[in-house]
């Protein structure tokens, strides 16, 4: 005879409304956090962002508006005396004297004798891209300048006097030294690298190209040429030449 088969016990239901409920609250939560993420956390992350880049934009302008602010002495142009010969032409005797960055005397005087009303001078400028200007880097953290020629309104370029001891680099500049071999470099292959646009990409320079201020000067004025950290060159009001020392 066989064993009776144990009675089966009845199924517990599925808790259908409780999963329903759990289900529902667990979604609502996380709706709720998704919601105050897009609402509340992730406005303030996307302003805190625009700020830090406002904050970075706002150092870089002031940084270059320094720059802007900054110049050095370059040269000194004097007008020794100023006259009118027999044709009624202004002949200008001038005194050109190359600075280095403290004002100090770069090479010998020069003295020109040069007729016209509107005097040139010519330069050479080599502008490095603005972020190694920004960040102050030691090769190109300055545009370079190289005097050229000083010519007039009467005389043609090619008949003015050259100031670039024929053609050779300065001989001091940005930080008074002599200048490196990137620098060098640099002047050698000047219209090369400027009609070059990857020799510019390589060597960080933003232009290479010739640059020239004028004039129509008074005499016995002295005329200071200053270039700013990022290539321009600009020429103020003259002043006065300094007085001779007395003698004791």
């Amino acid at each position: 005879m066989s064993d009776p088969v144990p009675a089966r016990s009845p199924r517990r239901p599925f808790p259908f409304r409780f999963f329903f409920w759990s289900t529902l609250v667990v979604g609502v939560g996380a709706g709720s956090v998704y919601l105050a993420d897009q609402m509340v956390l992730a406005p303030r992350r996307r302003l805190e962002a625009k700020v830090a880049l406002l904050e970075t934009e706002t150092l870089r302008l002031k940084t270059y508006l320094k720059l802007l602010e900054y110049t050095e002495r370059r040269a000194q142009l004097e007008v020794i005396s100023q006259i009118r010969d027999a044709a009624g032409e202004t002949v200008n005797n001038l005194r050109f004297t190359e600075l280095d960055p403290q004002g100090g005397v770069v090479g010998a005087q020069r003295v020109f004798e040069l007729k016209g009303e509107e005097v040139y001078v010519d330069t050479l400028v080599i502008k490095f891209e603005d972020h190694f200007v920004e960040a102050g880097d030691p090769l190109r953290g300055k545009a370079l300048l190289l005097f050229r020629r000083i010519f007039t309104n009467r005389v043609k370029p090619d008949e003015g006097y050259y100031l670039d001891r024929n053609g050779a680099p300065p001989e001091r500049y940005a930080s008074g030294a002599v200048p490196n071999a990137f620098e060098r470099d640099l002047w050698a292959k000047f219209w090369e690298v400027a009609n070059s646009e990857p020799q510019a990409k390589q060597t960080g320079v933003k232009a290479m190209h010739g640059q020239a201020v004028y004039g129509r000067l008074l005499p016995n004025k002295v005329y200071t040429l200053l270039m700013r950290s990022t290539g321009e060159l600009i020429l103020p009001a003259p002043t006065e030449p300094a007085a001779p020392e007395a003698t004791p």
